[in-house]
């Protein structure tokens, strides 16, 4: 099985390519396709590429709204997968130039679509019955909740942010392609995810990084704000199992069972730091926990309910909360040399999302 991998060079694409490489069993290639936006780093590809470059594995500098370049990608490595991690994926950059958004997650996933069914066309039968379009999603389709419920895979869509609108529409489309033309597809919505590589604009890396370097650690309104958690890899696996055993036009959620406010994944994040790297400045680094001017239209409340995948595909997440972060938090340290090189390109950890900019 080879697979096309969009937005590869990306945060959960690339832990998805680090995946399957460890994954016992696969001996297919991987293509990935990514532009490399400010989020796409081929450092977090490194070692792959230095073991499987040019024999299974293959980079393709390529925006996926150029049609003539998907096109000719889809001819010359002729995958049997795609996973279509490619997106613009900030709320509050998607505040600040919603455009971006548009073009990517609409427009691109619309190239993809198109791209994979003239491909999946000219494939003999024995090929069509293994090949597969995922969609990577978000729960933040459906808007916000409040203290009670959860989001279920029939839960009607109710995007709150240009962000989540653009995935929406994207989601709506996948299906559209498998209703209409017989595409076949599956599409997973996600709760938040966190782990290694993952660009510090997010809120877990962006604590750890404004920890280390003693800047204030922004809270948006009162850090009241609730979401599930779930750990890349754990994310990883669960994309897999869909796509090995899911059944085509299928949507299943994944989420982490971890609902936590904003404001304790802070003060944790920062506990575990004071135990692991303390600081030579503060007796605790909660002392510099700062509330700010909330993100406009913030959702209250996300939470999924992954018992659909749990109950069909017999997959629910490895790791809690309390040792997945762990595990995040001794990653950024230990990889300093990853995050220092974002810091002195392209991001110093700024406030973003106060207003649109187009």
């Amino acid at each position: 099985m080879n697979y096309l991998i969009t937005g590869g060079a990306g945060f959960i694409g690339s832990n998805f390519i680090h995946y399957l490489f460890k994954r016992p069993g696969f001996s297919g290639k991987v293509i990935n396709v990514d532009k490399l936006s400010y989020a796409g780093n081929p450092n977090n590809l490194k070692s792959i590429d230095k073991e499987f470059g040019g024999s299974r594995y293959f980079f393709e500098k390529v925006d996926i709204c150029n049609n003539q370049a998907i096109g000719k990608i889809f001819q010359e490595h002729k995958p049997d997968v795609i996973v279509n991690f490619a997106a613009e994926s900030h709320v509050d950059r998607s505040i600040d130039g919603p455009m971006e958004f548009i073009n990517t997650n609409i427009v691109g996933t619309a190239v993809l679509l198109q791209n994979a069914l003239h491909y999946y066309r000219e494939l003999d039968n024995e090929r069509q019955e293994r090949f597969r379009f995922h969609h990577v999603s978000t729960d933040e389709v459906y808007g916000s909740l409040g203290d009670e419920g959860l989001f279920e895979e029939t839960t009607p869509y109710d995007p709150s942010s240009p962000y989540s609108a653009s995935k929406a529409s994207s989601d709506h489309l996948v299906r559209v392609w498998k209703r209409t033309f017989g595409l076949p597809v599956l599409i997973t919505n996600c709760s938040n995810n966190y782990g290694a590589y993952q660009f510090p604009e997010k809120l877990i890396p962006l604590m750890i990084l404004n920890c280390l370097s003693h800047k204030p650690l922004p809270v948006y309104g009162k850090g009241l704000n609730v979401r599930d958690w779930l750990f890349v890899e754990d994310h990883c696996e669960a994309i897999d199992v869909v796509i090995r055993e899911g059944d085509v036009g299928e949507t299943y959620n994944i989420g982490g069972h971890n609902e936590i406010r904003n404001i304790d994944i802070v003060i944790h994040i920062c506990q575990i730091l004071d135990d692991l790297r303390p600081s030579d400045k503060h007796k605790s680094y909660t002392e510099l926990i700062t509330y700010v001017q909330d993100r406009p239209g913030h959702d209250l409340r996300y939470a999924i309910d992954a018992s659909k995948i749990q109950r069909e595909l017999g997959w629910k997440p490895k790791e809690t909360f309390e040792t997945g972060i762990r595990k995040t938090i001794q990653w950024y340290l230990d990889n300093d040399d990853w995050w220092k090189d974002i810091q002195e390109r392209k991001y110093q950890q700024e406030r973003l999302g106060l207003g649109a900019k187009s």
